[in-house]
């Protein structure tokens, strides 16, 4: 969850985008944050489970994409602000020459990330400032920076609850997934309306919020990857997408659900 708040940092207004730092355990984030992220966890003490759960889910993937595809690419885009392993620093543990570029339309999230995240030197991290609802000019600006020519990996992680209108959503989806080649993927998460808690939580979040977020059933997610293929086992809880381990059986189901998908 992420908003565009100018240049300045200003402490004294809760950030979704720190709100969420927080959730993960991160460091970036304020008093204001603190008091707001806890204020939303008593009224859905859930939320931090789930936001590490999302954050386990995009770890796995990227790590199953490099170590398993021939993709060194990714395109993150809605990054939010730096946590505990970022899509670059997984990737290039496997895969040194990775390359990762990171988008997002908020000024403090992009100054963070630069300060913050670093390359391996045979692979590179870059930042661009651009919109998701512009998918045409962040594909020719992500061009200067990524061989689009090869498999990429689009990473949309939890950012299109921020896009109100669901078509709108699944346009933008597939007009950035049109601008990518052949093998590459898609690694998606959103939040849904699994949980009625969860749901009255986010609305009194959204009656503040300069950018409300949506929650939608799991189903609504499946034209997302239209034309694609699901790699198994498809569409699920993000907590339930390949865990590392089922010595103890599948892990408890969260609020959040993703998938990933195959580009032929």
């Amino acid at each position: 969850m992420n908003e565009n708040t100018g240049d300045a940092i200003d402490t004294t207004v809760p950030h979704s985008a720190r709100i969420w730092n927080y959730w993960l355990g991160g460091r970036d984030n304020y008093e204001v944050d603190r008091v707001a992220g806890q204020a939303f966890e008593s009224r859905f003490p859930g939320i931090t489970v789930g936001a590490r759960a999302a954050r386990y889910f995009l770890a796995r993937a990227v790590r199953h994409l490099t170590e398993e595809t021939d993709v060194r690419q990714f395109l993150d885009i809605g990054t939010g602000l730096p946590s505990v392993d970022n899509t670059h620093e997984i990737a290039q543990r496997v895969a040194p020459e990775s390359r990762t570029l990171y988008v997002d339309k908020d000024p403090l999230v992009i100054a963070h990330a630069r300060a913050l995240l670093t390359s391996s030197p045979q692979g590179a991290t870059r930042y661009l400032l651009a919109d998701i609802r512009e998918p045409e000019a962040i594909l020719e600006q992500a061009a200067e920076h990524l061989d689009l020519s090869r498999p990429t990996a689009l990473m949309l992680m939890g950012i299109l609850g921020h896009i109100e209108d669901i078509e709108e959503a699944r346009s933008l989806a597939r007009r950035l997934v049109e601008g990518l080649p052949s093998g590459s993927y898609l690694v998606h998460y959103d939040s849904t309306s699994t949980s009625e808690d969860y749901v009255a939580a986010i609305e009194g979040y959204n009656a503040q919020a300069p950018v409300p977020y949506i929650l939608r059933d799991p189903e609504e997610f499946r034209p997302f990857y239209d034309g694609l293929e699901l790699l198994e086992p498809g569409l699920v809880s993000c907590s339930r997408w390949r865990p590392d381990t089922l010595a103890l059986g599948l892990p408890e189901e969260v609020h959040q659900y993703g998938a990933v998908a195959y580009k032929r």
